[in-house]
């Protein structure tokens, strides 16, 4: 990899740690303006819903754009394309100050719709450049790379933002500052993406004005498949400091669950570090699967200080599981995102029936095997589209609707049924994962 390689990938990364500490803060945002404006489950997750939605709508425009102008992402290159998002990003996060003011639950899923646009953006442009900046065969393992600096961003961001909405600012300005503060992070990396050389690639075909990735069956399953991992990932998380609050789960406050919700998102950082590790071509085997113990070990010591060891023995024994899942992965994406789709299953069965620490452990384990899931999906879809790779992209970043849509069934199914039963509603897009991994991948490849 060449320098001008080496500095777009830690650009990109930076990019993907702050995308995900806001992306994480959703899920403090749905118990506080639960609380904030009386809410129902349901009408809670539509922080959700806007958040998500929105990803939709951009798509759709992207798609509507290059099918029939030709390609965007072709035509003004990655750069550029990353640009437009962080600009959209920090008008979306200011608006959260003039929202506050108002004290209205509507303008804030408004400014949220305006960040989700921007995110949109930035997962159309960044996902394909950091699959493209290097060897093909190393791209799940850098996308890999990259989601793990994602993921401690989703770390950092529940523990730090339920501090300072939950206790630190209170009422219903808590979220005026954090968000000014996102505005001015997004900006100054506005100024950043501008002013550097980074590799600037564009399509060297003919510019394509047709539904051309439409024809590989395998992108549309892996469409399909992003929008049953989103939402999953999405609901679990949205929902967990509500569980965790829950009598016959833990009983925890509001800013305690908040902590256990950031190591949920945390397992995904230390899911994707190591499988950034097993995904690696040019590796000893051995020494593979010493770093992989090394890293997860890390993680259980880093969590331990966190929160205290004597609290983790549950968490021990899934870390032990996710090792043994990546070896018998035998590093290849499809099988593991297939395994780990199947183990999920299981958790989230055991979560919605079991009670006390086997229950808040099984859910907040969920995030160990949702780590490799969106990369592998990811490269497996757009693995030989070529010059449809953007438009495919595009068509991928739609399906993150599935985080809009999913949540508020669930949600809905918490107010009917109760928060602990809702765990069983992610159980049918888990299947369908497992399909994708096992078989849905390959359909139509060889053509």
């Amino acid at each position: 990899m060449g320098s001008k390689q080496t500095i777009g990938l830690i650009t990109l990364v930076s990019l993907f740690f702050i995308w995900g500490f806001f992306t994480s803060m959703n899920d403090i945002l749905i118990p506080h303006f639960k609380d904030q404006f009386t809410l129902s489950y349901f009408k809670a997750m539509l922080v959700q819903f806007s958040f998500f939605g929105a990803y939709f709508t951009g798509s759709v425009i992207y798609f509507l754009i290059s099918i029939t102008k030709g390609d965007p992402i072709n035509r003004i290159g990655y750069k550029k394309g990353i640009m437009i998002g962080l600009a959209l990003s920090a008008l979306g996060s200011a608006l959260f100050y003039p929202a506050s003011v108002a004290n209205s639950y509507w303008f804030f899923l408004f400014a949220l719709f305006i960040v989700g646009l921007g995110f949109t953006m930035l997962q159309i442009s960044a996902n394909p450049y950091v699959a493209i900046l290097g060897k093909p065969e190393g791209a799940s393992a850098r996308l890999n790379f990259a989601q793990g600096f994602n993921s401690l961003g989703t770390t950092i961001g529940p523990a730090l933002g339920g501090y300072l909405i939950f206790h630190y600012f209170h009422g219903p300005r808590a979220v005026q500052y954090p968000y000014l503060v996102f505005a001015l992070i997004f900006i100054v990396l506005l100024i950043i993406v501008w002013a550097i050389d980074l590799p600037r690639y564009v399509a060297d075909q003919e510019i394509v004005k047709d539904a051309g990735a439409l024809r590989y069956p395998y992108l549309v399953l892996g469409v399909v498949a992003i929008f049953m991992y989103v939402g999953s990932e999405v609901s679990v998380g949205s929902m967990m400091i509500n569980f965790l609050g829950l009598k016959d789960v833990a009983g925890l406050s509001h800013a305690e669950a908040a902590t256990f919700v950031s190591i949920y998102w945390g397992s995904l950082m230390i899911g994707r570090f190591v499988g950034s590790i097993s995904l690696s071509q040019h590796m000893d085997q051995w020494k593979k699967w010493a770093l992989m113990f090394l890293v997860a070990a890390l993680g259980f010591v880093f969590f331990g200080l966190f929160k205290g060891f004597g609290k983790l023995r549950f968490y021990a024994l899934l870390l032990l599981i996710n090792l043994v899942g990546f070896i018998l992965g035998n590093s290849l994406p499809h099988k593991t995102l297939g395994l780990f789709a199947l183990i999920n299953v299981l958790l989230l069965i055991i979560g919605a029936t079991a009670k006390g620490q086997l229950a808040m452990w099984a859910v907040i384990g969920i995030g160990l095997f949702n780590s490799i899931m969106w990369s592998n999906i990811f490269t497996l879809a757009i693995d030989g589209l070529g010059r449809y790779t953007a438009q495919g992209s595009s068509l991928l970043v739609m399906a993150i609707v599935g985080g809009a849509i999913i949540p508020v069934i669930m949600g809905h199914t918490a107010d009917l049924i109760g928060v602990q039963l809702s765990y069983l509603v992610p159980v049918i897009p888990y299947l369908y994962l497992a399909f994708y991994g096992f078989w849905g991948y390959r359909l139509g490849k060889s053509s």
